[in-house]
């Protein structure tokens, strides 16, 4: 269940839809596609209701839970009988869509000999053979190794590159935190956070300043005005505006730090403080 959920993405951009197991993400990629019904609400996909008018295959890609094809046909034959049943796509499109998720060598291969690396990438082959206007994909990196899902990242920044508009719902934090524009967090079918992911990341950063050893005292009561953690060795964590800030105090005391640098959450430890706290934002 979702609930009073509401997001956009722009041409563009690739928006990273995240949130713990059951929170509601594959029920919202669902009634986006048209697969499951909305009770409430609307949604609508380059301007068209979802619930009322018809969806614009030719131009959204998707690729929903683990892709399913036929074992017996080649790869290459799978995305013809895909492109049979719905809208058409431009001539070379299936070998183009291969060669660029890197399965172009396996294209008369029948598919129960693909690994599951192999079939998860005919997976994202069939979500843009028809060069999509819109992307929307649920856990892409499924069964990829270290080198592919590498790949897919710059395969997702590409198609963005070029104008689409990409959802990306992942476990892969690492990955959303490294290609991701904005970010859009979900528990229990409600909105947590939801903005570009800089600002998303930079939320609660602290200032790392490290000082000569022998002067570790001294800068501890000079940084009494913030809150301010003593890590040990000379080094601390200080909730400040600015770096240059932090200098001038420590300046005014005649401290001057070895080191000052801004340090930012991961988007890991940014994803379990909003989802453990759970509060809306």
């Amino acid at each position: 269940m979702v609930d009073d959920l509401g997001f956009s993405v722009g041409a563009g951009q690739i928006v990273g839809f995240l949130g713990p197991n059951g929170a509601g993400k594959t029920t919202t990629i669902r009634m986006l596609l048209g697969l499951s019904s909305i009770t409430a609400g609307t949604a609508s996909l380059l301007g068209s209701d979802v619930a009322s008018g018809p969806m614009p295959t030719a131009s959204v890609g998707a690729m929903v839970e683990e892709p399913a094809f036929y074992p017996w046909m080649t790869g290459r034959r799978n995305l013809e009988v895909l492109l049979q049943g719905g809208a058409g796509a431009p001539p070379g499109s299936i070998e183009r869509a291969m060669d660029r998720v890197g399965i172009a060598h396996a294209a008369r291969r029948r598919v129960k000999e693909y690994s599951q690396g192999m079939r998860q990438r005919l997976g994202l082959a069939a979500a843009i053979m028809r060069l999509p206007k819109v992307l929307i994909l649920d856990e892409p990196a499924n069964g990829l190794d270290p080198q592919g899902i590498r790949e897919l990242r710059e395969l997702v920044r590409a198609l963005a590159d070029e104008g689409a508009a990409v959802l990306l719902s992942s476990h892969q934090l690492g990955e959303v935190e490294q290609v991701c524009d904005r970010i859009l967090i979900i528990k229990q079918g409600r909105l947590l956070v939801q903005g570009d992911t800089e600002s998303i990341l930079s939320q609660d950063a602290r200032i790392r300043v490290q000082v000569p050893r022998h002067q570790g005292e001294s800068a501890r009561v000079a940084l009494s005005s913030f809150a301010t953690e003593d890590v040990g060795g000379g080094s601390f964590l200080v909730k400040a505006p600015a770096g240059r800030l932090v200098s001038e105090v420590l300046a005014r005391s005649g401290i001057y730090p070895d080191e000052v640098a801004l340090e930012r959450r991961s988007l890991e430890e940014r994803f379990f403080q909003v989802t453990d706290e759970g509060a809306v934002a």
